[in-house]
């Protein structure tokens, strides 16, 4: 792919669209079919559904939200959140998404990874890691299940290099500490784990500004930048952000 991608988030709870910090202190924001729609025709180049709290109530995606947001889009969705396997991915490939993601069913049993790719192809498998800092682990940073709640001791590079090595076809590295924060991506995280895989990355947790979209692509080796608050609030619309990034230099779809 020859430009980079700009992806607004669809953090999910309830079948409502919702905004945190660090994962918590959740605000509604609204409808995520409408604010899917919107960002479709605003010139997203893809959207990223996640129903939050889904691995945590023991539960599938609410499929019927994902329905909903599929039907009023015509760019790619991606849809993660209590996705443990094959069967999972299926029913929300029936519906029309393009990539599914998994997160806390990966970790606890790494071999799902290989039975989906196997399943749908590595194109169709996104790995989504969670992260926190570590003062223990090689690279500085753990493996975060449980929609941010478990620190599993795992070092979150070479987690990203054992899924990629069992087919995954991309990575999507979010980091509580800055998630939600505005202050901007976890750019040593994003780069650590950029660097030592060779499928597309995407940044996510804490932009909020024009200048972390342009410092996660070219300092944080990214492929794709996630957008949430400075999206959902109306901070920046996603053509501001483009032509931003065009004048930095950045190839972006449409310019």
């Amino acid at each position: 792919m020859d430009y980079r991608r700009i992806i607004p988030c669809l953090d999910v709870k309830d079948g409502r669209l919702v905004k945190g910090v660090h994962f918590v202190e959740l605000k509604e924001v609204g409808d995520p079919a409408e604010a899917g729609a919107a960002y479709s025709a605003a010139g997203a180049d893809a959207l990223v559904f996640l129903d939050i709290t889904a691995t945590v109530e023991k539960r599938k995606t609410l499929l019927d939200a994902v329905k909903r947001t599929v039907e009023r889009i015509d760019i790619p969705l991606s849809v993660g959140g209590g996705i443990r396997g094959p069967k999972d991915m299926e029913e929300l490939f029936a519906l029309g998404v393009s990539k599914a993601s998994m997160n806390s069913a990966a970790v606890r049993n790494p071999d799902v990874v290989k039975e989906c790719v196997d399943e749908f192809g590595s194109d169709k498998v996104v790995i989504a890691i969670d992260t926190c800092t570590s003062k223990t682990l090689p690279s500085g940073f753990d493996v975060v299940v449980d929609g941010g709640r478990t620190p599993v001791g795992r070092d979150a590079v070479e987690w990203a290099k054992q899924v990629v090595d069992m087919g995954a076809g991309e990575v999507l590295p979010t980091s509580m500490d800055t998630d939600g924060t505005l202050a901007g991506y976890d750019i040593p995280m994003t780069r650590a784990i950029a660097d030592a895989i060779d499928v597309p990355v995407i940044a996510s947790g804490g932009a909020g500004t024009l200048e972390h979209l342009y410092e996660a692509i070219v300092e944080g080796h990214a492929d794709a930048v996630l957008v949430a608050s400075i999206a959902h609030f109306g901070t920046f619309t996603i053509q501001q952000m483009k032509e931003y990034l065009a004048g930095q230099g950045i190839p972006v779809s449409g310019e």
